[in-house]
């Protein structure tokens, strides 16, 4: 029974990684960037924008900060986000924590 906690960690580990994206990625502004992509598989920002808006989203900006599109507007709950998508997926990178 030594090794219970050790096994009730790996455990909570397996089932945070197994729960995906369920929990937002705060990352550090200056820090995050995006794998390249050539320009011509870039998506266009308007259509993340628009996607964005169809989910609840007011999108206030979408610019391109180290080979990311940067989201700057208000979530579905009205919380203010700046959050970094790929360009090619729009997969969410993570998001700059906001004060509260």
């Amino acid at each position: 029974m030594k090794n219970t906690s050790f096994f009730l960690g790996i455990a909570a580990l397996a089932a945070a990684v197994a729960s995906g994206g369920a929990a937002a990625q705060i990352v550090n502004h200056d820090t995050v960037r995006c794998a390249p992509v050539p320009k011509e598989e870039m998506r266009p920002q308007m259509e993340l924008q628009k996607k964005l808006v169809a989910e609840g989203w007011k999108v206030r900006q979408v610019k391109t900060f180290n080979g990311c599109y940067e989201v700057y507007g208000f979530n579905q709950q009205g919380e203010r986000m700046e959050v970094f998508f790929d360009p090619k997926t729009f997969e969410k990178i993570g998001e700059v924590k906001q004060p509260s």
